[in-house]
């Protein structure tokens, strides 16, 4: 049997956390291969990496390359992988060691017996840096457990909850069949990473361990608030790629509980979208707004009007200009609080 599971490392300036973050992973031993992808870093990240792969040839391998990225080092972990699955892991998170081999023990088996799912998936957990709280995102009440099912077994999520990045483990040739392709120099693609291949997988299987901690808080972060009010136009890049991915007829053909699942995830997406763009008035940011909504229009009318008609998309269209800025943070930052976001 080859390689289980390949993670991707994408890792930009890491020096400081890619100790951490490898040596959670090597947990798996030879059932892993991992892969470092050094995206143009400027500190140490590019020596560190060359010393694990030095250590731990059979596991550990290191790439070199100009800056493209975190959609890039994903795309090119995913163009090397050998693994029979695929997981991008962050070079500032890491893998909960238990969970892991939890993981690995129950793929084998799967292997071993010809059945492994198309995607796995499992709990993540917020660590927030300046408090050092945590927050376990699980899905106890949506999946099913301790079997094979499909995406008409699974029951709505709730809020802001989604099947984020953090928790999938999708087949390698899976991904590659789909075709997904993440843009360069773009932050927030995590997103259409775990949403494109989603009504490919045929066969899923829950693992309810709390595996990824997503590492939170920091102000260098490109998920704190002030950065991704700055990046807007990137947030609204991503959001287009999500529309794009699957048009409205082709949802349409999904079994009911999958469409939930997948207009539940652009509903959620585009709140944020909302937010980030509205949370500082400009007529750039207005028109940015007004040209995205033209162009999933043009793109695909009966998606736009589905999405337009949203309650929450209504309610925050005819809202957030009217909240000025700095109310529209303020309102998210509540939310954040009080409904539990990763923010």
């Amino acid at each position: 049997m080859g390689k289980l599971i390949t993670f991707a490392v994408p890792s930009y300036n890491s020096q400081n956390y890619l100790h951490t973050c490898i040596d959670s992973l090597l947990v798996g031993g030879d059932d892993v291969e991992i892969i470092i992808v050094n995206d143009g870093s400027k500190d140490n990240t590019a020596g560190i990496a060359d010393e694990y792969q030095a250590k731990y040839p059979t596991i550990i391998r290191a790439v070199h390359k100009e800056n493209g990225g975190h959609g890039s080092g994903v795309n090119k972990g995913l163009e090397l992988a050998t693994g029979l699955y695929y997981k991008v892991v962050d070079s500032d998170d890491w893998l909960d060691a238990d969970a892991l081999k939890k993981l690995i023990a129950t793929i084998k088996e799967h292997v071993a017996a010809g059945k492994g799912a198309d995607l796995y998936i499992s709990n993540f957990v917020y660590d927030h840096a300046l408090d050092n709280t945590i927050k376990v995102s699980e899905y106890r009440k949506n999946l099913p457990k301790d079997r094979f099912f499909g995406w008409k077994d699974t029951k709505p999520l709730k809020t802001w909850k989604m099947f984020l990045m953090h928790a999938v483990v999708y087949r390698t040739q899976l991904l590659r069949d789909t075709g997904v392709k993440l843009p360069e120099h773009t932050f927030y693609v995590d997103n259409v990473f775990a949403y494109t291949p989603m009504p490919y997988a045929k066969s899923i299987y829950y693992v309810d361990v709390d595996l990824y901690h997503y590492f939170i808080g920091r102000s260098d972060q490109s998920v704190t608030i002030e950065n991704i009010v700055k990046r807007y136009d990137q947030q609204i890049r991503c959001m287009k790629l999500i529309l794009k991915a699957h048009s409205y007829d082709e949802i349409q053909t999904f079994c009911k509980p999958l469409r939930k699942q997948m207009y539940h995830f652009i509903d959620a997406v585009m709140m944020n979208t909302y937010f980030f763009t509205t949370a500082k008035y400009s007529k750039e940011r207005k028109a940015a707004l007004k040209e995205f909504w033209a162009d999933i229009k043009a793109a695909d009318k009966k998606m736009y009007k589905k999405v337009r008609r949203m309650p929450k998309i209504f309610l925050l269209n005819c809202l957030c200009w009217r909240l000025k800025g700095a109310l529209t943070t303020a309102v998210y930052k509540y939310l954040c609080k009080h409904v539990k976001l990763g923010f």
